[in-house]
């Protein structure tokens, strides 16, 4: 959820996606450690660039902010649609189990144009077994923006991060059965 210094947060303007279908097929249990994120992410910060005139740039929304720091939301909501399919544990468990470790590394609304922008969400996910590597991938999302503006903003990266987590979940689901072979 963002919220503002200049009015009371709308429900529109939620950052914190709702929960994804549930899924029938189950998993076996895995440990999905903290989202880390660059020290640019690292705060509650609502980020957007303006890729039609200066791609390098960012900038945030002054009087907009996430509830928590994006590396956090995408934990959360990681966590929260792979229990649907399965046991998820934390690092700290003392359970052997499938570690995945996810590094967001952008997570913001770029504008196209001046009236036109969408969320965009990009993640790096790498899969351990027993200490060993036996998936890494790349995963881009992006979501329209139904306006030009923080809470615009706010709703494309929701969407992305909701894409962004059921293509990683789907992912994971072809590694368990690789990894059980």
């Amino acid at each position: 959820m963002i919220t503002s210094a200049a009015r009371p947060p709308t429900p529109a303007a939620s950052a914190s996606p709702a929960p994804l279908p549930g899924s029938t097929g189950t998993m076996p249990a895995i440990k999905v450690l903290e989202v880390t994120a660059p020290t640019t992410l690292d705060s509650d910060k609502l980020i957007y660039r303006m890729t039609y005139s200066d791609s390098q740039q960012t900038a945030s929304y002054a009087n907009s902010h996430w509830t928590m720091p994006p590396a956090q939301l995408v934990t959360q909501r990681l966590r929260n649609a792979l229990s649907s399919r399965g046991t998820v544990l934390t690092g700290g468990d003392g359970v052997r189990a499938p570690v995945l470790k996810v590094d967001l590394d952008e997570f913001e609304q770029d504008f196209d144009g001046q009236s036109e922008s969408h969320g965009s969400v990009t993640a790096r996910t790498t899969l351990f077994v027993d200490g060993k590597v036996v998936g890494q991938r790349t995963f881009i999302a992006r979501a329209p923006a139904s306006s030009a503006d923080a809470p615009g903003g706010a709703r494309a990266i929701a969407a992305a991060t909701d894409d962004l987590v059921a293509q990683i979940s789907a992912w994971l689901g072809v590694q368990a059965l690789v990894a059980q072979q």
